[in-house]
């Protein structure tokens, strides 16, 4: 079959604030982190061995998902950090560099591999673009998306001959520029081969070196062009849109949890919620221990978290709150996503609590 490798030792500085306190691969999607999605998405395809590459954060990915036993996987966890001064700090070693750092030190990749992105929700067919990869007899194959051609520089731009056989890379080309509409999604299957030409100890990318050195050395390297759904959270806005698609039920096998008791409405254990004394419009989820006050009012798709309050007369529109969040009385937000520390517009906006300036009051309801 094959080995995984998830790969999540970035900062997820275009998330932030979202990653302040959490790795991006732990951003919750309907109260689950994203990678938790991945896992079991792997354990569906038979990938049962999975290596995590681990820095910012890196606690909080490793006490979640623990040794994997849950999911029915094994999962590995190599941490990337140097000691400065006697602190430990996180150093990230390059998407293709960190597997290698796993290779010299186990020989873990003893067999084909299939590399994720540990921030993107994707349906693929895996046991299909295995099956391609080892009919091809290539080194390195990189799953790709058409995308359309106003995108084109926001991704690596794969070029390939008919047969899928990749001849260049560009990376975020202007639209003018640009020789295809194949975006690599972050979605790669490898021979142990491949990590050969990585250096060892040296912070290397796969899509900015690895790749090119496959090119150069005129490696048996492919693209595959398979339809499936891929959902990058690459910046907050992403995230807005994803959560919004999610809840209206636009992607398969993400299911809301809780109980619908009315259509469109799905809600947690100990709610307090008036029903008659409400404006609730689905798709709306409402987590455990949420109160809702009187003359509230919630415009789906939205996702109340955990723990929160909303307080009379407040209007939440098509928005998420993190678990813990209070909305003052009266306050509108609208399209956002708020914890009890900070609030994003849709746009990536960022307002903190205590800014003075700010006309929306909201707070931490444990309080």
């Amino acid at each position: 079959m094959a080995k995984g490798m998830i790969l999540a030792a970035g900062q997820g500085t275009r998330v932030r604030p979202l990653t302040r306190d959490l790795p991006k691969p732990m951003v919750p999607i309907l109260g689950k982190p994203v990678m938790e999605y991945l896992i079991e998405h792997l354990a569906r395809h038979g990938i049962t061995e999975i290596m995590v590459n681990v820095a910012w954060h890196h606690q909080k990915i490793e006490e979640y998902f623990g040794d994997g036993h849950r999911w029915g996987v094994q999962i590995g966890y190599s941490y990337e950090g140097i000691r400065d001064h006697g602190d430990i700090l996180p150093r990230p070693m390059g998407s293709a560099g960190g597997m290698r750092r796993i290779q010299d030190f186990s020989g873990f990749f003893d067999e084909t591999m299939l590399v994720l992105c540990g921030d993107a929700l994707i349906d693929l067919d895996i046991t299909a673009a295995l099956a391609e990869h080892k009919a091809k007899n290539a080194i390195a194959s990189v799953v790709a998306l058409d995308v359309p051609l106003a995108d084109v520089q926001s991704y690596g731009i794969v070029v390939a001959a008919a047969d899928g056989h990749i001849q260049s890379f560009q990376e975020k080309p202007k639209p003018a520029e640009a020789k295809s509409t194949l975006a690599s999604t972050g979605i790669y299957i490898f021979e142990p081969a491949a990590l050969e030409l990585v250096p060892s100890n040296t912070v290397y990318d796969i899509g900015s070196q690895l790749f090119p050195d496959l090119v150069e050395h005129g490696l048996p390297f492919f693209a595959q062009n398979r339809p499936f759904n891929w959902i990058d959270i690459g910046r907050v806005s992403d995230y807005w849109s994803v959560l919004q698609r999610v809840l209206r039920g636009e992607v398969a096998q993400m299911c809301m949890p809780g109980r619908q008791i009315k259509p469109g409405i799905w809600v947690g254990l100990n709610t307090s919620v008036p029903w008659d004394k409400v404006n609730i419009e689905g798709p709306v989820y409402i987590g455990s221990s949420v109160r809702i006050e009187p003359g509230a009012t919630i415009t789906g798709p939205a996702w109340i978290g955990h723990g929160s309050h909303i307080r009379t007369g407040a209007k939440v529109v098509r928005s998420i709150l993190f678990e813990y969040t209070r909305i003052a009385a009266d306050m509108r937000f609208f399209e956002m996503i708020v914890s009890p520390d900070y609030c994003v517009d849709r746009y990536g906006e960022t307002t903190y609590r205590g800014d003075d300036t700010a006309q929306l009051r909201w707070g931490d309801a444990r309080a």
